[in-house]
């Protein structure tokens, strides 16, 4: 089974109808539209990305998707100052899928600086019992440091005995270059 398989069933037993999320690196918009398809009309997905063809390519994807659907053009580490208010602490699920668009330039990658900060800025944003994944993709140009970045940054913010986040790993063995999935999840 794929990751991002694991992943979207983890999240799936969080998601109802009438559910907000965010997905925080919208792509070819796959991730969305696993939102969009499991939080119905009264549902709202929120999106992020920087190219241009990444929003285009996501409208296209949800286009009949009867959710509501608020895409932003620019970089997730500017989350707390677009997204609404009226939404922090309510979004169920926040998805982050790093890397390069699938199909596009791959010198054009997320950062570990603005992952950093996209994912301390979305943590307001998450409901009681929420979830937030994280993709990260070691073995690329950038991708070494911006997964060990992030590892070490949740390891710091989940592990106190006090932290209202728990975090779970899941690393494919013996293969050091292969995706890994980080589990959080917000308790009540």
């Amino acid at each position: 089974m794929r990751l991002t398989d694991i992943a979207h069933s983890w999240l799936k037993e969080s998601l109802k109808p009438g559910d907000i999320t965010i997905d925080a690196t919208l792509g070819n918009g796959h991730d969305a539209l696993f939102l969009a398809q499991n939080i119905g009309e009264k549902g709202h997905v929120f999106g992020f990305d920087v190219q241009k063809n990444a929003l285009q390519q996501s409208q296209l994807l949800l286009g009949s998707e009867p959710c509501r659907k608020t895409f932003f053009h620019q970089g997730h580490e500017h989350m707390a100052s677009t997204l609404p208010e009226s939404i922090k602490g309510k979004a169920r699920v926040i998805m982050f899928n790093l890397g390069w668009l699938p199909g596009s330039d791959k010198s054009l990658i997320t950062q570990a600086k603005t992952t950093v900060s996209a994912l301390e800025q979305s943590f307001p944003f998450l409901a009681p019992n929420g979830k937030l994944s994280v993709m990260v993709y070691p073995g690329h140009e950038g991708g070494d440091h911006e997964a060990a970045m992030v590892m070490q940054w949740l390891e710091n913010v989940c592990s106190p005995s006090d932290s209202e986040l728990l975090l779970e790993k899941v690393i494919v063995p013996n293969r050091p270059t292969a995706p890994i999935l980080l589990k959080i999840s917000k308790k009540q």
